[in-house]
Parts: structure tokens; sequence; C-alpha cells
């Protein structure tokens, strides 16, 4: 069932559910909104919307660019999410993932946030329905000196040198956490985003030892039927053998995995789970690569293996072959500037390794299968880059 407004559980105001609401609220209600959030002045306010255009992606919520221009003159256009989609029921579903988001952008309003993010307008949410919005600054990609978007898994394409960008991602990362351990960002942050163990860490594993050979029966058959998308080396019988046996040992270890990911508090921190580059933006100073992070649903504590495996999982294989130890060094020692604990590289390599086993047999597996059913002819790519 479709709503229209419901009252913000944080501001107690009636916050519209999706775009047409939004209109009819129209400049009264994002004055209101703009100045509870501190956005604008007491005495400015909203004196026309100028636009409401549909932005594509994403994988949740309807998304929108919001022109509009204020009563002391100037005009802005802001990226606007709502939790819901009414028209899209998959869409819809993910609308919680919008709770914590909300909390989030008021949070990085803060004075000393360590990372940039858009600037935040307005955020809030309703728990009992899951209907939220946020309206934040929206990134102007390649103009002003910020780069063009960078799309994920396509290194090779858009960018001349990946390892920076992902120096300047872990860079984040690892300032935000911390800063977190540091108790700079807030004396309520553990309230605002609890530790929670399951939601925390990698996802659970639900395959039984039949399921999970039937599953790997369908990655091998890719590996057969798909030589040109694959390096020779994960194509032989040897290496395939191999993955059988370890898929099925981690399965049987999945508990004592679980306990070991989630078991050092030194190694969870408030943080990104999703950095990869298409969530990021880029911009130089002095000649340094810097990185603002966006999209922050779902937000929340998290282990380290967690927001590394987010923000490095879709790299390209030479940055995990030839540079993964420098990422992780670089992720520690921004960690401890910014008042984190020490964490010794052996320790994080270790966690990091325990996190992509579990996460590889529970969620990677699978891709092979949604790659064929998205796209049946890979079959006859030829290569990679095809």
């Amino acid at each position: 069932m479709r709503l229209d407004f419901v009252t913000g559980d944080a501001t107690g105001l009636a916050i519209p559910a999706h775009g047409a609401a939004l209109l009819a609220a129209g400049p009264d209600f994002l004055t209101q909104a703009f100045r509870r959030f501190g956005a604008i002045a007491p005495d400015d306010g909203v004196a026309r919307i100028l636009g409401l255009e549909p932005c594509a992606g994403g994988s949740t919520g309807a998304k929108f660019f919001l022109s509009l221009e204020l009563a002391s003159g100037p005009r802005h256009t802001l990226f606007l999410k709502f939790s819901r989609d009414f028209a899209d029921e998959r869409r819809d579903w993910q609308r919680t993932e919008m709770e914590s988001e909300a909390r989030f952008v008021a949070l990085s309003r803060r004075p000393g946030f360590p990372v940039r993010v858009p600037r935040g307008w307005f955020a809030d949410y309703h728990a009992a329905s899951g209907t939220g919005v946020v309206i934040t600054e929206c990134i102007a990609y390649g103009e002003g000196g910020i780069e063009p978007h960078r799309r994920k898994c396509l290194d090779w394409q858009t960018m001349a040198d990946p390892p920076a960008y992902y120096r300047a991602t872990v860079s984040a990362l690892g300032r935000l956490a911390g800063t977190h351990k540091a108790g700079r960002l807030a004396a309520d942050v553990g309230e605002l985003f609890p530790w929670n163990p399951e939601t925390g860490s990698a996802d659970p594993i639900r395959y039984t030892a039949d399921e999970l050979d039937a599953e790997l029966e369908r990655c091998f058959a890719f590996a057969r039927d798909c030589p040109r998308l694959l390096p020779d080396e994960v194509r032989e019988p040897a290496f395939l053998a191999q993955m059988r046996r370890e898929a099925h040992r981690v399965r049987e270890a999945e508990s004592a995995i679980r306990e070991a990911l989630v078991s050092n508090p030194a190694l969870i921190a408030l943080n990104h789970w999703n950095a990869h580059i298409d969530n990021c933006w880029f911009w130089r100073e002095d000649g340094q690569l810097h990185c603002g992070l966006i999209d922050w649903g779902r937000v929340g504590q998290i282990t380290f293996g967690s927001a590394l495996w987010g923000g490095l999982s879709a790299a390209h294989h030479d940055v995990w072959n030839h540079h993964l130890d420098d990422l992780l060094a670089l992720f520690l020692r921004e960690y401890a500037a910014a008042g984190g604990p020490q964490v010794a590289l052996d320790d994080l390599r270790q966690h990091l390794n325990l996190h992509m086993a579990a996460m590889g047999v529970a969620r990677v597996l699978a891709f092979p299968e949604i790659i064929r059913f998205r796209l049946p002819q890979c079959t006859r790519a030829s290569g990679p880059r095809d």
C-alpha cells in the first residue's frame, strides 16, 4: 500500500514518502526541513522547486535530482533518495537500509567529521513503516576539479593508476574507523549505531552440503563454458578440486570463523560496508588524490573484513596480487593516526582472509549463476574486456 506522508522519528515533521508527495508538500516542507537540519539559515527558505528529475541506478528506493531556488537567491541541485519505491517491490523491500543512513547524515554534519561525504540537507525516517527520505548535496562528477565517475570492475577502462584510487579509499576507511575508536565522532555513536555481530560481519552460509556441491558444479561448468573469462590457473582440475575441499571446510568451520571475525573489538568500528569506487568521488590537491564516500545505506559498526572487502572486492586482481599488503598497512597507519589501537598487519590480513572465505562460500559462489542468467551470451565472450 502506498503511503503519502509519515511522521519522522527524529524531527517530528510530516515527511513525504514519494516524489508526488514531496511536490505536494512543496517549498513549505523543504523550508521547515532544511531549517530543522541547520542546512539553511533560520531566516532563509525555499522559494521555488525548479525540478524533480528521476535518477536511475542503485538497488534501493526511488531517487531524484531536486532543483530549487532559495529565498536568499542561490539555486541548488540536490540528490534526493526515498527509502521506498512503490513501483518496484524488490527495491522497496530493502527500505530498512535507510534507517541508519538517516542517522549518519545527521552525524556527518557535526564539526570535524573525518571523511568527506555529501553535505546533508535533511534526513529522517519512520521505523514503523520503513519510510524515509535523505536529501544531500549532489556530487558534480567531471566538474570543478572532481574526476569523472569511476565504475567498479572496470579499473582497466577508467583509471590509469588503479592502486592510487584504492589508496585513497582505504585511507578514508581507516581514518573514519580510527576516529570512532578514539571517541571523537560523538558520545552517542554506540547508541546511534549499535554493534550487531549478525549484520556487522560476513553473511551466513545457508547451503547444505549437497546444495554447496550443486553450487560448486555450476561454478565449474562456468569455468568450462567460459574459458576466455577466467585466468588459466583457476580452470585447472587441481585448483577446482582444492576449491571444492576448501569450500566444504569453510562451511563446516563457519561457527569458528564467525566467532574469530567478531571477537576482537579493535577490528570493529563504524564504517562504510560498500566503498567500491563507484560509491566514491575523487579530486586532487597538491598532486595528491583524495576521495569522498557516497551511499551510506545500511551504515553501522562492522568488522574491518567487511569494510575492506566492501571497498576492494571489485578491484582488478592485479591490485590483490601486487598491492594488498601495502593497502592493508596504509589502512592501519590511518587507523592508528586517527586514534585507533595498534593492530598487527598479520592480524588484519588473517581477519580479511577469514572474511573472504566466509563471504566466498556464502555469496560469491552464486555469481556465475547470476552472470549466466543476466548475460546468457557470456559463453561467447572473447575475453573479460568484451
